[in-house]
């Protein structure tokens, strides 16, 4: 009786052990981009799945879908992330604000300073709440990564200053916030799906366009706009976003880990985009695009400045001020 009560409790204790390790969390997932493999979004995005490839022990694997594959746009993938349809989407903040209203207060022009107050901003309280806002929106925002300064080219004229560029066409994100800024610089500001930018300027419907040095190099737009102007006029951060219903999913210990990995990422992201900057301007220079360094900024600050009032009922002062001097 014994001998058969003492079996018994092994069985038992063999089966509750084995019960985690047959329901033990696996999956494959999607990590979608508008932009190609050769950008710092998609350098992250690798670096990214082979982190959690790694500390999972193979548990989760991430595919990559740079390139418009998985939607026609960031609206579009964004959405996919909302529904569960996309797993994970490194994306500008162009569309964003539809879905999290909050996320607007970093398009202001010339709310940064340089690189290092990017990085006391984004990575401290202020953007996790600012990430923490997209619950709402059921998304899950892990990190801030980055896209950059964004800068103002054009195939008419070299842009030195604001009045320089007044009446160009140019295409912008959906985005109301740098609609305003452009606008009340007096230049033409057309929102335009990524996917349609390249054809657009080489049909001049458009007259330019403004990213960051990463996009423009990546795209390969030296063919189609020959005036680089590096105005630094918005910073762009790339929020690394997670479907909820997806990360929900996951047991605490593995949600921990990707927020974990992709704050880590993030600073892995921004230093790759970074440090490529100098000679990727140079390489731009070389395909015979004239690169204006010594732009007006404060030409432009002056014309955009407006706009922090046009949104005072939308963002508070004291918001901005708080980003504003952040030291």
């Amino acid at each position: 009786m014994k001998k058969a009560l003492r079996f018994g409790l092994a069985l038992c204790l063999a089966l509750s052990l084995a019960v985690p390790a047959a329901a033990e969390y696996k999956a494959t997932m999607k990590l979608a981009s508008t932009q190609s493999m050769e950008h710092p979004y998609m350098i992250g995005a690798k670096q990214f799945a082979d982190l959690i490839k790694e500390r999972t022990n193979g548990r989760i694997e991430i595919k990559l879908y740079p390139s418009n594959q998985l939607g026609k746009g960031e609206r579009e993938m964004t959405e996919g992330i909302q529904q569960g349809a996309i797993d994970l989407l490194v994306t500008s903040t162009g569309p964003l604000g539809g879905f999290s209203p909050s996320i607007n207060i970093l398009d202001f022009p010339f709310l940064f300073r340089d690189n290092a107050h990017v990085d006391l901003v984004l990575d401290g309280p202020i953007g996790r709440k600012l990430l923490d806002d997209f619950e709402k929106a059921n998304i899950k925002a892990l990190a801030f990564w980055e896209n950059g300064f964004r800068h103002l080219t054009n195939n008419k004229v070299s842009v030195k200053k604001v009045d320089d560029a007044k009446g160009l066409k140019i295409r912008t994100m959906e985005n109301k916030v740098h609609l305003a800024a452009w606008k009340a610089a007096g230049l033409n500001p057309t929102p335009m799906a990524w996917g349609e930018v390249y054809t657009a300027l080489q049909q001049r419907v458009i007259d330019g366009q403004e990213n960051p040095v990463a996009v423009y190099y990546a795209s390969k737009f030296w063919d189609v706009q020959k005036h680089f102007s590096l105005t630094a006029h918005v910073y762009s951060p790339s929020p690394f976003l997670m479907s909820k219903k997806t990360f929900d999913a996951m047991p605490k210990p593995d949600q921990e880990l990707f927020v974990k990995t992709a704050y880590e990422v993030a600073k892995f992201q921004r230093k790759v985009n970074r440090d490529a900057e100098e000679d990727k301007l140079k390489e731009i220079a070389s395909k015979g695009v004239t690169v204006v360094r010594d732009v007006d900024r404060e030409s432009f600050k002056k014309a955009m400045s407006p706009i922090y009032d046009q949104f005072s009922d939308q963002f508070a002062k004291s918001d901005i001020e708080a980003i504003m001097n952040a030291k």
